[in-house]
């Protein structure tokens, strides 16, 4: 029998390719925008030499007819960077509400599944600048790694890094590259100290379905995990919950000063995480209150969170390397200082439970069952929650991208599990601002969901009502 060609898919990386669907597409998004316009030249030189130095990203996904044989990364002999990177303009006035319409279009419209699933659009006439925004299947990596991707092709300074040209690597790691702006470094090793006590190696002894079975044996106690889990109630219905279209609506808030974010969160012994969690939480609040939903003051709702598994300072590959918990958002407390209480109780107990790594095992187990277990696996996930929750710092400082400044970024992952609102919370130069995308059928006005998380946050830091 021939060797088949290219290189096996990971069963993680399976679990993620398969659970896209028409509804619910399973593609991370990331918006990067620019006081100035990016020089088109240089734009592509940059993605030649960085991005493209990472083999993955000239690969397309071949599905095996043969049974017991999952897909696999070929290259692409007929790759062109034309497919993948355009250049398009906005209508006047170039704001930022026709970069939502045209990033919220971007959201509906699946990836060609006969070529690398990446793309660029380089988007002209943005606020007298320019605006880039990258769509990387969620197949290829998880949103850290290709957080981590895409701030690879920036520089600390305008005059960039003229060294580190043409430096192609064979299944380049993600971690560590020469390429790699130390402020970008930096900001992205320090999401791995924030996510509790998981032991050093664990996802690759779940990445050998051998040594699976001595999870519990090492002190995890997987099967009280997954019973509690199993046993869980399903999430509420409100207006937030329901069947899927294809159209999806995005928007994002203006900047929120991280050191006044900070200042509240260390008078208050809790952490910046906590804070911003809880204004979300109390935007959800209020949105629901104006959709006339009536709010028991016991009222959860769940968001999914994924959390990074990766050794800290760990060179890994492109992949997915993350794992899910599940966080109740206590919507139903209308006392502010009450609800940062209980986020933060909640989020000390997320910290020091085995949750992620055992659901990251439960993802690895899918990447190899039939379509029916794991479409039965992804309703049972999407019945416990209501949105995905993301929360990435960014860098700390400005950085440049082909020599220009950056003004802002903002990323999101899929809504996985048919789940209809997805919030993104991400840090840059010492500011903070949320993105949210969500169903237009469930909810049709996400800046509704922006202004109440403006409301919120003006009122938990300057004491307003």
């Amino acid at each position: 029998m021939a060797l088949l060609p290219g290189e096996a898919m990971s069963n993680v990386d399976a679990a993620w390719l398969h659970m896209e669907d028409r509804t619910n597409l399973m593609i991370i998004t990331g918006v990067l925008s620019f006081y100035e316009k990016l020089d088109f030249g240089k734009l592509k030189e940059v993605i030649e030499d960085r991005f493209l130095g990472h083999d993955r990203f000239r690969q397309i996904v071949v599905e095996s007819s043969l049974p017991m044989v999952g897909p696999r990364w070929v290259e692409d002999k007929y790759f062109n960077l034309r497919s993948h990177l355009q250049r398009v303009a906005l209508p006047d006035p170039g704001g930022q509400d026709e970069l939502q319409e045209m990033v919220s279009t971007l959201m509906s419209t699946p990836l060609d599944p006969t070529k690398p699933l990446w793309q660029f659009q380089y988007i002209e006439n943005y606020r007298g600048g320019s605006a880039l925004v990258g769509r990387i299947h969620h197949c290829i990596a998880d949103g850290i790694a290709l957080v981590r991707v895409l701030l690879g092709m920036t520089d600390d300074s305008p005059a960039g890094s003229p060294k580190v040209r043409r430096t192609r690597r064979r299944q380049a790691p993600l971690g560590g590259g020469p390429w790699l702006p130390e402020v970008v470094n930096d900001a992205l090793y320090s999401v791995r100290r924030t996510t509790g006590k998981v032991v050093e190696g664990t996802v690759e002894t779940l990445l050998d379905p051998a040594r699976v079975a001595g999870i519990a044996g090492e002190g995890f106690k997987a099967t009280g995990v997954l019973g509690r889990l199993a046993l869980m109630p399903a999430d509420p219905m409100t207006v937030l919950k329901g069947d899927l279209g294809t159209a999806k609506r995005c928007a994002w808030s203006q900047v929120l000063a991280l050191d006044e974010v900070k200042a509240f969160s260390k008078k208050t012994g809790s952490t910046i995480n906590d804070v911003l969690l809880a204004g979300v939480t109390g935007a959800l609040r209020r949105y629901l209150l104006s959709r006339g939903e009536e709010l028991d003051p016991k009222l959860d709702i769940r968001a999914i969170v994924p959390v990074n598994l990766r050794p800290e300072n760990a060179v890994e590959p492109l992949g997915n390397r993350f794992g899910l918990v599940f966080l109740a958002l206590p919507v139903g407390v209308e006392d502010r200082v009450e609800r940062l209480r209980d986020l933060k109780l909640r989020m000390d107990a997320i910290k020091n439970s085995t949750e992620a790594v055992v659901t990251f095992a439960v993802l690895n187990a899918l990447g190899t069952a039939s379509s029916s277990i794991e479409s039965l696996a992804v309703k049972f996930f999407g019945s416990k929650a209501t949105a995905v929750m993301t929360n990435v710092p960014g860098p700390r400082q400005e950085i440049y991208l082909a020599g220009k400044a950056m003004r802002s970024m903002m990323f999101w992952v899929p809504q996985a599990a048919h789940l209809g609102l997805g919030v993104s919370i991400l840090s840059y130069a010492g500011q903070v601002r949320l993105g949210v995308v969500t169903d237009a059928g469930l909810v049709p006005d996400p800046a509704a969901l922006i202004e109440a998380f403006h409301d919120e946050m003006n009122a938990t830091l300057n004491g307003g009502d």
